[in-house]
C-alpha cells in the first residue's frame, strides 16, 4: 500500500508528498541552518506519518515530549544504565511502541552514550520484531560529529558507530534512519552518504552550500540559492520525494516544542527609578548583601616581574567538611540501590566485570552519587560477595573463608563462596549450570571445571556417597554440603584431591 506523507506545496502550490514506504528503504538527510524550519520540517514529517508506521525520536532538546499527548508517544527518559537503555529499546521493537528518547539536561558526552545505548538496542534487536520503523534524530552533528570535539573518542567512537549502522545497515532490520544537521560539514560524511533523499534549507557557508549542490546534483553557481531560502523553505530530492530538486514550502503543525523561534515583545512599561529598584534591591531568593570583591593592590613592576619568574609554591588545598552521617547515609543507601539494580539484571551474571563497573559508574554519575570509594577492586569484592549471596555477613568464620578466596582468581572467587555459603548452611552444592552462572558462562561444564580447580589446589574436598551424590567440603572450616543429585564424577579430579 502507498501511503503519501502531505509536507507542504510546491512552488507551483502543488501538494508536495512524500513516499512513505519508498522513505523506508531510502532514508533522509535533511540540512539547515539555526532558524532555518528543521525541527519544524522533522515535526511536519512525524506527526503526517504517526499513524502509519512505528516511530522512535532522538531528541537532545527536550523539543518532542509533546508528541505524547497528542500521539501517544511514550517518552523515555536517558537517566539509565546503557544496559538498562537497551533492553528498553528490545522491548519497543517488540510491542511496536512510537517513544521519544529524552535526553534534555545531560551533556554532550553522556547524550552520545545514551543515544548510542538506544539506537544499539534497537539494531540488535531478534530478526522476529524487525518491523518498520522511523528512526529520527535531531541535532544529528551531536551523535555523528565529523572531527573529534571535546567529548572523549570513546564516547565518540560508540555513538558514530551506531549511527554508522542506523544509516548503512538499518533497511534490512526495518529501521529508516531520518537524520537532521545544522552544517554539513559538521556530519560525518559516511553518515550522510547513506541518505537518498535531501532536504536542504537555508545555509550561508560556501562550504555547505557546495556539499549541498554537490549531493542535490546542482551546478555550482546554483549553490547560491540555498542562501536566498526563507524559513520553513527546502529544496527536495531523491526516490521519495522528487526525481529533480523542487523549491518546497512545509505545511503548519499540530503541536509545538518547547523553543521555538523568537518574537518581538512590548518591554515593560517602568520608569527608571522603578526599575532601579528591581535591579539594584535582592529578591527574596537571593542574598540581602553580596560580599565585595577583594580590592586590587598597587603593586611595582620591577616587584611584579619577581613574582611572576619565582618558582610556584604548591597551596594547601583548603580543607573541606566532612560529609555528615545523614549524607553517609544517604550516599550509600543509593549506591545500594544502583548496586542492586545491576545484580537484578538477569544479563548481568553473564557480563564482564568491567562493563559492570563502567554500567555503575554512569549510574552513578546521572544520579549525581560520588562514587570514589568505590573503585573497581572494591566492586569485584562486593560483585562476588552478592553473588554468593553473603553481602553483609560479619562472622568471623566467614571473614576467614573471604580471605582464603583471595588465594584464588578473581573470577572464581564469588563461585567458592557460594559453595562455602551452601556448605555452612547444609544445603546441596549448587548444580552445575548455577556455578557456571556466577562464573559468568552459560556451559554447566565449565561449573564442573571450577570444582575441579579449586579441589586440585585444596580449596574444597569433593566426594561421592554410595548413591553417586556429590558431597563438598570446604578445607579448613569443616563446613560440608548435603549430598547432591547433581554430577557424582568430577572430571579431572583425581581420587587424592577428592579425599583432600
Amino acid at each position: 500500500m502507498k501511503v503519501a506523507v502531505d509536507l507542504g506545496t510546491t512552488a507551483t502550490g502543488e501538494p508536495a508528498e512524500m513516499d512513505l514506504e519508498e522513505l523506508l528503504s531510502t532514508r533522509l538527510l535533511v540540512q539547515g541552518n539555526s532558524g532555518s524550519g528543521k525541527s519544524h520540517l522533522l515535526r511536519r514529517l512525524l506527526e503526517q506519518s504517526a499513524e502509519w508506521v512505528q516511530q522512535a525520536i532522538i531528541d537532545p532538546e527536550g523539543d518532542f515530549v509533546s508528541f505524547s499527548e497528542r500521539f501517544g508517544h511514550v517518552v523515555v527518559d536517558a537517566d539509565r544504565t546503557p544496559a538498562e537503555l537497551a533492553r528498553i529499546a528490545a522491548r519497543i521493537r517488540q510491542h511496536r511502541a512510537s517513544v521519544v528518547l529524552n535526553l534534555e539536561g545531560l551533556d554532550a558526552e553522556v547524550q552520545m552514550q545514551c543515544a548510542a545505548a538506544f539506537l544499539n538496542g534497537l539494531f540488535d534487536a531478534d530478526r522476529h520484531v524487525w518491523f518498520p520503523m522511523l528512526i529520527a534524530v535531531d541535532e544529528a552533528q551531536i551523535f555523528a560529529p565529523a572531527i573529534a570535539g571535546e567529548v572523549g573518542d570513546e564516547a565518540r567512537r560508540i555513538s558514530l558507530g551506531a549511527m554508522t549502522n542506523l544509516m548503512c545497515r538499518g533497511r534490512k532490520r526495518g529501521l529508516a534512519g531520518i537524520i537532521a544537521t545544522q552544517r554539513l560539514a559538521k556530519l560525518a560524511k559516511n553518515v550522510a552518504a547513506e541518505a537518498s533523499n535531501f532536504l536542504m534549507g537555508r545555509t550561508f557557508l560556501d562550504i555547505d552550500m557546495a556539499r549541498a549542490a554537490d549531493l542535490l546534483g546542482l551546478e555550482r553557481r546554483q549553490a547560491e540559492r540555498f542562501r536566498d531560502l526563507e524559513p520553513g523553505h527546502f529544496v527536495a530530492l531523491g526516490p521519495a520525494l522528487s526525481r529533480r530538486p523542487i523549491p518546497i514550502r512545509i505545511g503548519t503543525v499540530e503541536t509545538a516544542g518547547r523553543s521555538g523561534r523568537p518574537v518581538l515583545m512590548a518591554l515593560p512599561e517602568m520608569g527608571r527609578e522603578a526599575m532601579e529598584s528591581l535591579i539594584f534591591t535582592a529578591g527574596a531568593d537571593e542574598p540581602a548583601a553580596l560580599p565585595e570583591p577583594p580590592r586590587r593592590e598597587s603593586v611595582a613592576t620591577r616587584e611584579l616581574l619577581e613574582r611572576v619568574s619565582a618558582p610556584a609554591v604548591a597551596m594547601p588545598a583548603e580543607p573541606q567538611a566532612p560529609p555528615s552521617e545523614e549524607e553517609l547515609a544517604e550516599r550509600a543507601a543509593a549506591i545500594d540501590a544502583i548496586f542492586a539494580e545491576l545484580i537484578a539484571d538477569p544479563e548481568a551474571a553473564f557480563r564482564p566485570v568491567p562493563v559492570l563497573y563502567q554500567d555503575f559508574l554512569v549510574h552513578c554519575r546521572l544520579k549525581r552519587v560520588p562514587a570514589g570509594e568505590t573503585d573497581m577492586a572494591v566492586f569485584r569484592r562486593r560483585l562476588a560477595l552478592a553473588r554468593a549471596g553473603i553481602e553483609g555477613e560479619e562472622s568471623e568464620e566467614w571473614r576467614t573463608v573471604v580471605e582464603r578466596s583471595e588465594a584464588l582468581p578473581e573470577d572464581m572467587q564469588g563461585v567458592y563462596l557460594m559453595v562455602a555459603r551452601a556448605a555452612r548452611d547444609g544445603q546441596p552444592c549448587p548444580e552445575d549450570g548455577a556455578l557456571a552462572k556466577a562464573y559468568g558462562s552459560h556451559s554447566p561444564s565449565r561449573g564442573r571445571f571450577l570444582l575441579t580447580y579449586m579441589a586440585e589446589r585444596g580449596f574444597i574436598a569433593v566426594e561421592t556417597d554410595f548413591r553417586g551424590n556429590r558431597v563438598v567440603t570446604i578445607a579448613g572450616s569443616g563446613w560440608r554440603t548435603q549430598a547432591s543429585g547433581g554430577k557424582s564424577y568430577i572430571p579431572g579430579i583425581t581420587p587424592r584431591a577428592q579425599r583432600a
